[in-house]
């Protein structure tokens, strides 16, 4: 009787047992999928981070952002190599550590996981020790895990993040870790062609207007706060025979002039561009094609109606006479120069190729009659 009693005994205990591994299991799993909603939530988030109108340098901070909130991490810092240099992308680090930050790659403790592309933890294990990479940041950070970061196979810089705590990466699970890595890479591989056309923007000197670069970049934020654009490209057709029969001085003069003449006119929302050469545009902010008619009539002929003139003077200069050289004083001619002026408009839809549609406009210009001094519409 007593053996039959423990042998129920023994299989209470055995099913129990087997019922808790079961129950066990189906938790870890439920967190495992918990676990992979979150990350599959955090990378939308990313995603959408990436898709709005703002500066890589934004979007990257509050990326950052989300994964010190959403992970508990104390301190996230993400730096890139930006070809020159190491510079700091995002960091919710005080400015005095940042110059220890851009320089983890030139320390021994890192160089090991920057070569062969893994992940370094390191902590202390008593509060008189301090991080090899610390200059005078004791208190700081006392537990810290290292990223290099590769886009195909192409080092670009590194994600490091730090704890207050000693052993606080202990019990890390690393995959979901190597998760944000990833998640990372992902969008410094998205932004990139956005950061290049951010970096690479200039002001011409002539105009003191930013270069189309512009137009691609920064300047889309302005005009995309709406559905719908006027889009202007004008051509200064003869500034290459103003430089050829004048002079260089007087074309680079006629270009500013016309510059200031189209700033003056200008309003907040509209953006003004030296797209190349002898070529401008003019986005009109949330404006319909056919409301600017008037508008570049009236600017079309303050342009044309605009002359440059160099006035007469005396100069000096060497001749020939009875076979000897002599410096003799001439009158220079008084020159004079007026522009002429060919333009082109369509209508830019926000989420469209603003590049195609200003290829589009360039090729008419391009090849329109060299003569030809009006409006078109397109």
């Amino acid at each position: 009787m007593i053996i039959a009693i423990i042998l129920i005994l023994v299989i209470v205990i055995v099913v129990l047992l087997i019922y808790n591994i079961s129950i066990q299991k189906k938790i870890e799993s439920y967190n495992n999928i918990n676990q992979q909603i979150n990350n599959l939530s955090i990378l939308q988030e990313f995603l959408k981070i990436v898709g709005e109108e703002e500066s890589v340098d934004l979007k990257l901070n509050r990326i950052n952002e989300i994964i010190i909130e959403q992970y508990g991490i104390k301190y996230s810092t993400i730096v890139v190599f930006d070809g020159a240099e190491y510079v700091i992308k995002a960091t919710n680090v005080d400015k005095i550590h940042h110059e220890t930050l851009t320089n983890l790659h030139n320390e021994e403790i890192f160089q090991d996981s920057v070569n062969t592309a893994t992940p370094k933890y390191i902590t202390i294990d008593n509060e008189n020790e301090k991080l090899p990479y610390q200059k005078v940041e004791m208190g700081r950070a006392k537990s810290a895990m290292f990223f290099p970061l590769y886009i195909d196979n192409i080092y670009i810089g590194y994600w490091i993040m730090e704890s207050g705590r000693m052993h606080a990466f202990d019990k890390t699970d690393i995959t979901i870790i190597e998760v944000i890595k990833d998640n990372i890479i992902s969008v410094l591989s998205t932004m990139s062609y956005q950061d290049a056309m951010e970096n690479i923007i200039r002001v011409d000197k002539f105009t003191g207007l930013y270069s189309a670069e512009y137009l691609y970049s920064k300047a889309k934020k302005t005009f995309d706060k709406y559905p719908k654009s006027a889009v202007c490209m004008f051509k200064i057709i003869n500034l290459e025979e103003i430089n050829e029969k004048a002079n260089r001085q007087m074309g680079n003069d006629i270009v500013a002039e016309i510059s200031n003449i189209v700033k003056a006119k200008m309003a907040s929302q509209y953006v003004f561009v030296r797209y190349m050469g002898p070529k401008f545009v003019i986005v009109f902010s949330g404006v319909d094609e056919d409301s600017v008619e008037e508008f570049l009539k009236d600017l079309k002929q303050e342009i044309e109606d605009l002359e440059i003139v160099e006035e007469a003077e005396e100069v000096k200069v060497v001749k020939v006479i009875n076979g000897k050289r002599v410096r003799v004083r001439e009158l220079k001619e008084e020159k004079s120069a007026s522009p002429k002026i060919n333009f082109v408009v369509s209508s830019y839809y926000k989420g469209t190729g603003l590049e195609q549609l200003n290829l589009k406009l360039e090729e008419y210009l391009d090849s329109a009659d060299e003569n030809e001094s009006k409006i078109n519409y397109i």
